[in-house]
């Protein structure tokens, strides 16, 4: 017997389920992975989850006694309360009860949330964030994503459709966003964005440096950062980014208040040439200035695990 608690923390994705043991330090005692097999059909991919958690639990050594439950981030719009996909256009799903079907198949139980603000809870509970309470995480990615933790706990909003904080409207009637409005902050400070803008500069500017990696095909998140000491197109692309981006965290800094904000996704590579003119526009627009509580902007330090370990956070 052991009085010892232990986790399941799983991070189900299109095309891999990632799951893990998880101890109550946040300690990953033992990990691996499953392919999701969307084609199989939701049921199909329960199943496929409860096979990785038994075989996870087996492998360790441990008896289900000893297991508080298991904890999963999903892609999509989640029902974490109903333990509901309400819809997944990764997984293709709809209003799916995915903790009731990996419950009855495990006998333990499950609580699920939206991948993004799982990821966000990691963070705080294990990882940059850990000596807080409270934070804001944003996701500089393909999109922008979110997640919001106030007292060690993810605020979701209604049906846990809320945090959708890359949708909040930074630049009124701008660049059209996927989610149909304009202006939002993932049209600016996505690495989409990022990309696109770099692309412009280049199509504008025939005599800029940055046509020295060789065509538009090979644009990505870092060129703009890469000649912006060099090419004052390139800089041009970097400040506008940094602004937009700014604009925005100042604007989740003073409707929260967090301990802190921290920054994930691909685009946080670039370490101080971005956190550092962030932070100093954020300390300029922050309310009340230096009277109030400052914002420190911290990098995500889990990457991958992030998902993982804030699944488990779910049941502590």
């Amino acid at each position: 017997m052991t009085d010892k608690k232990y986790y399941v923390g799983i991070d189900l994705g299109g095309t891999f389920i990632k799951g893990g043991i998880v101890d109550e330090k946040g300690k990953i005692l033992l990990s691996d992975k499953t392919p999701t097999e969307r084609e199989k059909g939701a049921e199909g991919v329960a199943e496929n989850i409860a096979a990785l958690v038994e075989t996870l639990i087996s492998r360790q050594g441990l008896q289900k006694s000893a297991i508080v439950g298991i904890g999963m981030g999903v892609p999509g719009m989640i029902d974490s309360k109903a333990g509901t996909v309400i819809y997944s256009n990764n997984l293709e799903w709809k209003d799916f009860r995915i903790g009731e079907s990996v419950s009855a198949r495990t006998g333990l139980t499950v609580k699920i949330a939206n991948d993004a603000n799982v990821a966000a809870l990691g963070e705080v509970k294990f990882g940059a964030a850990k000596n807080y309470e409270s934070a804001v995480m944003i996701t500089l990615g393909t999109g922008v994503g979110g997640g919001i933790v106030a007292d060690g706990k993810l605020i979701e909003g209604n049906k846990s459709a809320g945090a959708e904080l890359g949708h909040s409207a930074i630049v009124l009637g701008g660049e059209p966003c996927t989610c149909g409005r304009k202006g939002c902050l993932e049209a600016y400070a996505s690495a989409t964005a990022l990309i696109r803008d770099t692309k412009r500069a280049m199509k504008t500017h025939k005599d800029s440096k940055m046509w020295e990696i060789g065509s538009l095909d090979n644009v990505d998140g870092a060129t703009a950062f890469a000649y912006k000491d060099t090419d004052v197109y390139a800089k041009a692309v970097v400040d506008n980014y940094i602004e937009h981006l700014a604009c925005g965290l100042a604007n989740f800094a003073n409707i929260f208040r967090p301990e802190a904000i921290i920054l994930g996704g691909g685009v946080c590579a670039e370490g101080d040439n971005l956190v550092k003119p962030l932070q100093k526009l954020l300390d300029r627009d922050l309310f009340a200035g230096t009277l109030g509580p400052q914002v420190p902007i911290l990098i995500a330090e889990l990457g991958n695990l992030a998902g993982l370990l804030g699944a488990a956070a779910l049941l502590m």
